[in-house]
């Protein structure tokens, strides 16, 4: 599934979860159906579109079918050009002759020329795939504009900082900035650059800031797993990816990870710090007191100033919370009614035999796990073999330290010492007293 296709089954997600709920009358429907079909919607692209009823109706019978990917659009076929190539080229070659000349100049030289000439969209895409796209004045165009979310909770922006090493091993941050506010949402250290952790400052973020409406994230490997896109999809949050090398929108987090080694980082280098439970400690100690409450040179407010206008937001319940960051996988069901999960084999009802299910499971216990078809429940597989109780990914931050014995040895050998001398005669204690008495006196 490609970025831009799981971005528009993202977005469709977004506006048809409410109307899949079945204790929905149809009059309700129809209610929300109306008013989600007047309303202007932020796209996948981010401009603004309007859906139609029949859409929308489309899309919940799809998700209703098939779930989450009957919502991904097909891939189509490459069309064939239907503008004749001379005609593409007679474009190119007007604009090399004169690079200020904008698409619709173009059009209008062709026109003027021939009589016809292709739409405006078609040459200014024509410019762009040959990197000819200019400005008036002969200049390429800004490469970044500026852009803030209307309200908090609108959009955060997520990214990973590698920081220093702590215990001979590199530490991460992994943060998720409100946009419109600056403020710190979520955030966690951990010694791996991984979907746990990822999860971790994101569930932080979500338990005490509420559910923003999309997360813009780059696309590095946490960034891009399946888990993330169930946990956001789960919550009708709304996943975002910048374009590989053109990384607009991200100057407000790459500013809020200098401010933290400028300010943060520079201390713990000072102070020093031997594990990442105590850099968790001093780091949440850091924004909440500092970091929040200072005035943002941009905004003219601190961050949690600027934040608080919006209060309060919508919390997730421990469920949702608890069913987001649930992971899955699929698994076509054996003939002898069994699925297999990282070395775990479970039994499962004789009916799926053939079928393909999704297992659901919470990556620190493998042990357990919930069988849905379709996206309908079909009870717990049942454990026939179980060789793995946590996933592969789900790694501790620190190795379990052993349990203390509390056997002193030296005490032992020392306790020994004194039994057998007390058991025995001192021969050279009474040598002693009798060449020296006074030392016995």
């Amino acid at each position: 599934m490609s970025d831009r296709h799981r971005d528009v089954a993202l977005f469709r997600y977004s506006l048809v979860r409410e109307l899949t709920d079945p204790t929905m009358s149809k009059a309700e429907r129809g209610v929300v159906v109306r008013a989600l079909a007047e309303q202007d919607h932020v796209g996948p692209d981010g401009t603004r579109v309007r859906v139609s009823r029949a859409s929308l109706d489309r899309w919940r019978g799809a998700w209703r079918t098939g779930g989450f990917d009957a919502l991904v659009p097909s891939a189509k076929r490459p069309a064939v050009p239907v503008t004749p190539s001379e005609v593409l080229d007679l474009a190119l070659r007007l604009k090399l002759e004169a690079p200020a000349r904008t698409g619709a100049q173009v059009r209008a030289i062709m026109t003027a020329a021939s009589g016809w000439a292709p739409s405006e969209r078609t040459i200014q895409r024509l410019f762009a795939r040959h990197g000819l796209n200019v400005r008036p004045d002969g200049t390429p165009p800004q490469a970044f504009g500026r852009f803030e979310a209307d309200e908090p909770n609108d959009r955060w922006t997520g990214d990973a900082l590698h920081g220093p090493h702590i215990d001979g091993r590199k530490a991460y941050l992994f943060a998720f900035l409100d946009d419109h506010s600056r403020a710190v949402a979520g955030y966690r250290w951990g010694y791996s650059e991984d979907t746990i952790r990822l999860e971790a400052a994101l569930r932080h973020g979500l338990a005490s800031r509420g559910i923003p409406g999309q997360c813009y994230v780059d696309n590095g490997s946490a960034f891009v797993s399946k888990q993330l896109m169930r946990a956001l999809a789960s919550l009708g949050v709304r996943l975002v990816h910048s374009r590989p090398g053109r990384p607009q929108g991200r100057g407000k987090i790459e500013r809020f990870f200098r401010t933290v080694r400028d300010q943060f980082l520079v201390e713990i280098e000072h102070r020093g710090v031997t594990d990442i439970v105590e850099l968790n400690r001093l780091f949440s100690a850091w924004v909440e007191t500092v970091y929040h409450r200072n005035v943002h040179s941009e905004t003219g407010q601190t961050p949690i100033e600027r934040y608080s206008v919006g209060m309060p937001f919508k919390l997730p319940t421990p469920a949702q919370l608890h069913e987001a960051f649930l992971w899955s996988e699929t698994r076509t069901v054996t003939k002898t009614a069994t699925v297999s999960l990282h070395g775990n084999t479970f039994e499962v009802d004789a009916a799926l035999v053939a079928r393909k299910v999704e297992l659901v499971f919470d990556p620190f216990d493998l042990t357990t796990i919930e069988v849905r078809f379709e996206g309908r429940p079909m009870g717990a597989g049942v454990p026939h073999v179980v060789r793995r109780h946590t996933h592969p990914q789900a790694r501790p931050e620190t190795p379990p330290a052993p349990a203390p014995t509390g056997i002193d040895y030296l005490g032992l050998i020392a306790a020994r010492h004194a039994t057998e001398l007390a058991m025995r005669i001192n021969y050279s204690g009474i040598a002693d007293q009798l060449a020296f008495p006074e030392i016995g006196a």
